[in-house]
């Protein structure tokens, strides 16, 4: 069999009914498309397996499923498609997301005109909030480098439709970010810096309404930094921490001064954090923007901007605010 050109790969916990809604949404040229599932041994993993293979007897596609023998947790199950998957390169997308018609196709003829690209920004749509994450108003490619790395790494958070280039991100694999949830910003990072990379300016991925309950902190390696099925203000500035510890070591290994800058787009772009803190409680919300200030991401003027008028009229509203912006605008504003 011909090596596949693309590996559509899914970390899958616990959404049996979202993974095969996922898996049906695959519908690219199956002749260059593997599909990869590896399951990180959650309650639900019985359910899981039924669901591939429910899948398995009604596609064309090549679909290899792996079940982990432990929880591995986040980013060793993200790590661990490196050399599980075949394709040249890797699409990741979260089991609770879906493709949009025909974006895989769009991405593949993409790809295949532009193979010296080892990195491609994709964009992820929310229906139910009627938001689109467009962060420039075209396609757009980029040379290695530093200032890259440094604008690419924050937008580059969500995983879903996060593509690259499998056999650049081998040779660097790593367990120190294990339990940071935050593997992908690594990948980008060591790619980034030595290969060109593009934003593709086509809707790949969205998220859809289904199972949401926040399941990290079951593995060892995020036992400690994040509570299961709940979110906390401990357990969201360890996240946000992470995102500084890989640009430190980051700047570190190739003598960079990146961190700066990070905290700075941190600070500029942190409404969604303060926003999801603010659903839980005003007190959550403050609590995390005091977190910000004292790690020194409370740098901008946009980040007290969007304090007080969470407090002062609330989440709906300023929920709106923002996605009209976007829409009037025709992407996210460059701050």
């Amino acid at each position: 069999m011909a090596k596949p050109f693309i590996s559509v790969c899914i970390p899958s916990y616990n959404r049996p009914k979202e993974l095969l809604r996922l898996l049906r949404t695959v519908d690219c040229d199956p002749a260059v498309t593997q599909i990869v599932v590896c399951e990180d041994h959650a309650p639900k993993r019985l359910e899981v397996r039924a669901a591939v293979d429910e899948f398995k007897a009604e596609t064309k596609y090549e679909v290899k499923y792996v079940e982990n023998e432990v929880n591995k947790g986040y980013d060793w199950n993200l790590r661990d498609f490196l050399t599980t998957a075949d394709g040249e390169y890797i699409v990741f997308c979260d089991d609770d997301g879906a493709f949009v018609k025909g974006a895989l196709d769009k991405l593949i003829v993409f790809l295949k005109e532009h193979p010296e690209l080892g990195y491609v920004l994709r964009r992820t749509r929310y229906p139910e909030r009627g938001d689109d994450m467009r962060y420039f108003p075209g396609t757009r490619f980029f040379e290695p480098g530093v200032e890259t790395y440094q604008m690419l790494y924050r937008k580059s958070v969500i995983v879903a439709g996060f593509t690259f280039k499998r056999e650049l991100a081998i040779d660097t694999m790593t367990d120190r970010f294990d339990g940071s949830l935050l593997y992908q910003l690594y990948i980008l990072a060591e790619i980034c810096l030595k290969h060109p990379s593009a934003y593709f300016d086509e809707t790949i991925t969205e998220k859809l309404p289904g199972e949401t309950e926040f399941y990290f902190g079951s593995s060892e390696k995020e036992k400690g930094l994040y509570e299961p099925k709940k979110i906390s203000v401990r357990g969201q500035m360890n996240f946000m921490n992470s995102f500084i510890k890989i640009a430190q070591y980051i700047d570190e290994k190739y003598g960079l001064h990146s961190v700066k800058y990070v905290k700075k787009d941190m600070s500029k772009y942190s409404y969604p954090v303060l926003a999801w803190m603010m659903r839980k409680s005003r007190l959550a919300m403050l609590g995390v923007a005091w977190e910000y200030i004292k790690g020194g991401m409370g740098t901008s003027i946009y980040f007290y901007v969007y304090v007080f008028a969470l407090l002062f009229f609330g989440t709906r509203f300023c929920d709106k605010m923002i996605v009209r912006i976007k829409k009037k605008l025709g992407h996210t504003p460059s701050l």
